[in-house]
């Protein structure tokens, strides 16, 4: 782990533009600290810079929605088929260890940046809003750094910690701190910070950027809680808490509780599940934070259709994932046109056989064997599905027409995940879907009827009387389709420990001389074993520190 003390390179960013309300990062340079810091651009631009190790996951050829059961990828030389053939191992890590220079960045900050008063440029016009906000990082960046560590115990369970500005000699002989002990600091990290922060960026007294057209892109209070309310859910469940300790889950659904009850305090609800992408989706109702990723194409020529100019085909959803989608009528689906009648949400997230999909595609999808968009065609939809959701269908590839990139935001935390959130601990707390308590103001099924009669979906409510078998079977269900590639799902089974999933499903659809179509299911096999709920640590790392230990069952004998 390269926790070196000083050399790190600075990648400073403009100021965040009023222009296009967005948060910039363009390549600076090295400096010293002294440089760094003695202006408030190069300072505003090494904050900055720490936003940039922020994760997303728009879909690409490494997405990790095709690491699991909720896609196939359809291009087979993609490293991400390691996760699910086998070739994932400590020499071939996944690695996540790279948050941890977005970790010394803050580390460095706090210690360089502390009781800095610029006092030399005390006479500037803006001196007092560029304070206002200079104050403000410090807060900024330890909530980042709290969801940096939140990603690592979330790979690797136990991971080293610090909080201090190490040598290399000390990096590379630091031990693994208990993840119980990590997530203790997020915790507290969110309680320390979240008062500090700003509700939003608009109208910020003596802040010169704030008024119609604030900074967005930072992490406010809201983020705070949801980190909070996210890592609680995580140590509550299976693979951090095998005794099954009930408070840890009272504990999560308080937490998810007291995010919602945010929301409702700042008028943030639920809206059209369709405002969740596209251009603007940053700013759809529903949003706690959204990292902004910038104007690209990258999704779009990664995931249309195979058959248009420059497509890719990428994550393919599976058959697995489509028969998460209920029928809007409680039956069955129809043999012979199984996709009518499911949940709205199916449509808006995955494109099939006969679709208009994406706006420059002149004809409809021919996902069938044989198809202008299926097999034996190299790299067609293995599953017989192409991905909508997070792709912008406005947008044109072609070479002679193309449109150029568009904005994409990834939202990393929003309302629909907390409701399901407070739905799972609160179950899990109170041992029934039915039971609302002084302290918890919505049962279980009420807070999965949320989401499931949210605007344009309007599912039929879970009823009254559930089992709680019943129950978490469907939660699960309503949880895989409702954040559907936005980076959930493959946490999800490990955190359940439920990931021994074997196979996925696929759809073969054959055309039949009537112009009609058969549709067979059949299954891939994939390649599990327990060891994968936690990512190895990179051999490298183990070689360099000889008291860093390999988690069970990655160690290279």
């Amino acid at each position: 782990m390269k926790l070196r003390n000083i050399y790190i390179g600075i990648i400073c960013a403009v100021s965040l533009s009023a222009c296009n309300d967005k948060m910039d990062y363009h390549e600076y340079t090295n400096y010293d600290n002294t440089h760094v810091f003695s202006d408030f651009g190069r300072t505003a631009g090494f904050v900055n810079n720490i936003y940039s190790y922020l994760d997303y996951d728009l879909p690409s050829i490494n997405s990790l929605a095709s690491a699991c059961d909720e896609a196939e990828m359809a291009v087979t030389w993609s490293s991400v088929l390691d996760y699910t053939n086998g070739n994932w191992t400590a020499m071939n890590p996944k690695s996540q260890w790279g948050i941890y220079s977005g970790i010394r960045a803050v580390n460095y900050f706090l210690k360089e940046a502390k009781d800095l008063d610029f006092y030399d440029l005390r006479f500037t016009q803006d001196y007092q809003a560029q304070m206002t906000r200079f104050n403000r990082y410090q807060y900024e960046v330890r909530l980042l750094r709290a969801y940096f560590y939140f990603r690592l115990v979330r790979a690797y369970g136990d991971v080293p910690f610090t909080t201090e500005i190490l040598t290399e000699a000390e990096a590379n002989s630091i031990k693994r701190t208990s993840a119980s002990e990590i997530f203790d600091f997020i915790i507290s990290e969110c309680d320390a910070v979240a008062s500090e922060l700003p509700v939003s960026y608009k109208n910020l007294e003596g802040d010169a950027a704030s008024g119609d057209n604030p900074e967005t892109g930072r992490v406010n209070r809201g983020t705070a809680l949801a980190l909070k309310a996210r890592a609680a859910l995580y140590r509550a469940s299976k693979l951090f808490n095998e005794s099954g300790d009930k408070e840890l889950w009272r504990q999560a659904a308080l937490f998810s509780q007291d995010v919602i009850d945010y929301c409702m305090e700042n008028g943030i609800v639920l809206g059209k599940y369709t405002d969740l992408w596209g251009t603007n989706n940053y700013q759809a109702a529903e949003v706690i934070f959204a990292r902004r990723v910038g104007d690209t194409s990258s999704p779009e020529y990664d995931n249309f259709p195979i058959g248009m100019e420059n497509a890719n085909s990428g994550n393919c959803p599976t058959q697995t994932l489509v028969d998460a989608y209920e029928m809007k009528n409680g039956g069955e689906p129809d043999p012979a046109n199984p996709y009518e009648g499911r949940d709205p949400r199916f449509k808006m997230t995955i494109a099939c056989n006969g679709d208009k999909w994406p706006d420059s595609n002149p004809n409809p999808l021919e996902t069938y064997i044989g198809g202008r968009n299926g097999a034996p065609i190299s790299y067609a939809t293995p599953t017989g599905y192409y991905l909508k959701k997070y792709l912008d269908g406005s947008i044109d590839i072609s070479a002679g027409s193309g449109t150029g990139g568009k904005r994409h935001s990834w939202i990393t935390f929003r309302l629909g995940e907390f409701y399901l959130n407070y739905a799972e601990a609160v179950f899990q707390y109170l041992g029934s879907a039915e039971m609302a308590t002084d302290e918890f103001f919505l049962t279980a099924r009420d807070a999965v009827n949320k989401i499931r009669t949210r605007t344009g979906v309007n599912m039929p409510v879970l009823p009254k009387g559930i089992s709680g078998d019943e129950f978490w079977k469907r939660y699960k269900r309503e949880r895989m389709v409702e954040l559907a590639f936005e980076g959930h799902r493959f946490w999800d089974i490990r955190r359940w420990k439920e990931g021994g999933v074997t196979s996925i499903a696929r759809m073969e659809i054959t055309k039949l001389g009537d112009d009609s179509f058969a549709y067979k299911k059949t299954t891939k096999p994939l390649t599990w074993d327990d060891r994968m709920y936690f990512y190895p640590i990179p051999d490298s790392e183990i070689r360099k520190n000889k008291n860093l230990t390999q988690n069970p069952g990655w160690e290279i004998k």
